[in-house]
């Protein structure tokens, strides 16, 4: 008897660098109240991987809100899962954000780019 094995889909490879200048983030399941608990994730222009043990299907909308670290600038945004890594976390594309919110996240990874490389 064959037994099935079954395969790991791995994240699309990342396209943008990614860093983690940011605090206080919260989110909530778009069209409902309770707060998802979370693990510090990781940032770019583009979107986020967020840390938590909550299983979310491809597509669903999320609203994420937080603050840059450095700048401060508080960012309010809905993202959707691009997909989702059982028991680990999930890949969120920003899909309504600002340009401001766009630029000052650009801005703050531009900082943290310029800190990594003065530490070396």
């Amino acid at each position: 008897m064959r037994t099935r094995v079954k395969k790991k889909t791995m994240p699309p490879p990342r396209q943008f660098d990614r860093y983690s200048p940011y605090r206080d983030l919260s989110m909530t399941y778009e069209g409902r109240s309770e707060e998802i608990p979370l693990r510090v994730p990781d940032l770019s222009i583009h979107g986020m991987f967020i840390n938590t043990p909550r299983m979310f299907a491809e597509g669903s909308v999320l609203k994420l809100n937080f603050n840059l670290t450095r700048t401060g600038y508080p960012v309010s945004t809905r993202g959707e899962v691009r997909y989702c890594v059982p028991g680990i976390g999930v890949g969120v594309e920003f899909v309504s954000i600002s340009e401001e919110a766009q630029e000052a996240i650009a801005e703050e990874l531009e900082i943290a780019e310029a800190f990594t490389r003065r530490k070396r």
